[in-house]
């Protein structure tokens, strides 16, 4: 423009009033194009779908008095029970890739049924980090300091289990799809909070021992805020998107969904995108009549028929429910209700129908 007003006053304004009307009589046209852009700009290639699928589902499996140690020890699923929710998963609702969260024993044992009985199930494995920093100040629910000494432990107990991660990624090379190190360590708000430089070591270290790609799960805002550094160092990020816990209905749903992705792929975008949780709890003191089975079937849809679109790999949240969680006072917390099955294995309406 500025070339113009050298040659003439009056050409510039005449260009200008060109194009003021130009912008005006096509604005919803050019809104239109940026829309586009941005829903471009979040698309994948197929290539970048993790174990060549973009419907996946989180899973624990453990039932009713059934619980992860807790401090005084671990009651698990037996491997009949596993072995059942496997072919619910596989056969009934056809995933073949779950999402496991730790490598301790009970993941193990996923591991070897899944090979003993030669289902068509891959894993994407997780290594649980313990708090390596008291974070006493930022997490709601711890209400004084870890104490030293328990951190020094939680240190050692991360790296006799990042040796457990490798081990069971390279014993079963054929099953896990990928290896994450840490499940929201990195967020202010939780209590097992782990320096950014040390999860990056134990990226490093994950990388260095095995042949599948290498991950780190966290919400979305902190993948957007802080986490290009860890990126660099990882064959994808894995994000977490929750719209009913950030306030939102069904109808916001699928929409509130895109702009936490588009965030983050504003951010990171050379990074390819995993979402590693994604879920609408069927039923949820907390969030009322936001909570229902016709509302997780409704998200449930939209988001996989969207993901599809996109070839983004998403883990719905979850397989079952689980009624250890939350608050053992409160049976309808939102924590126990995540499920696409009930606890007894009998499927919600998002599984009747998608059937």
């Amino acid at each position: 423009m500025s070339r113009f007003l050298i040659v003439s006053i009056i050409l510039a304004s005449t260009l200008l009033a060109g194009v003021s009307g130009c912008r005006s009589g096509n604005k919803q046209q050019k809104d239109t194009t940026d829309s586009e852009m941005k829903s471009a700009s979040i698309q994948q290639n197929e290539e970048d779908l993790l174990a060549g699928t973009y419907r996946a589902v989180c899973y624990s499996g453990f039932r009713s008095g059934q619980h992860p140690d807790r401090g005084d020890g671990a009651v698990l699923p037996s491997d009949e029970e596993i072995l059942e929710d496997l072919k619910i998963i596989s056969e009934d609702s056809l995933f073949n890739l779950i999402r496991l969260y730790d490598s301790q024993e009970n993941s193990a044992s996923v591991l070897r049924v899944i090979k003993e009985h030669n289902l068509p199930v891959k894993v994407m494995l997780g290594i649980w980090l313990k708090a390596e920093l008291s974070n006493h100040e930022g997490c709601a629910w711890l209400n004084e300091p870890i104490p030293q000494e328990v951190l020094e432990q939680n240190r050692q107990d991360n790296q006799e289990e990042i040796q457990r991660g490798i081990n069971l990624a390279n014993q079963y090379p054929d099953i896990v799809a990928a290896v994450n190190v840490g499940n929201e360590a990195l967020v202010d708000w939780n209590d097992h909070l782990v320096e950014t430089d040390s999860v990056i070591a134990y990226c490093q270290k994950v990388k260095e021992a095995i042949n599948q790609p290498v991950t780190v799960a966290e919400n979305y805002e902190w993948w957007a805020a802080h986490g290009e550094k860890l990126a660099n160092e990882l064959d994808f990020i894995a994000i977490h998107i929750y719209p009913v816990w950030e306030g939102k209905d069904i109808d916001e749903g699928l929409s509130y969904s895109i702009e936490n992705v588009q965030k983050v792929r504003d951010a990171l975008p050379n990074s390819t995108i995993v979402i590693s949780e994604a879920g609408w709890a069927s039923e949820g003191s907390e969030f009322g009549e936001r909570a229902s089975e016709d509302k997780q079937l409704r998200y449930y849809n939209e988001l996989m028929a969207w993901a599809d679109k996109m070839n983004i790999t998403t883990f719905f949240f979850e397989a079952f429910d689980e009624d250890w969680k939350g608050d053992p006072n409160n049976p309808l917390g939102a924590e126990k209700h995540w499920g696409l099955f009930n606890i007894d294995r009998s499927p919600k309406k998002v599984m009747t129908q998608n059937n």
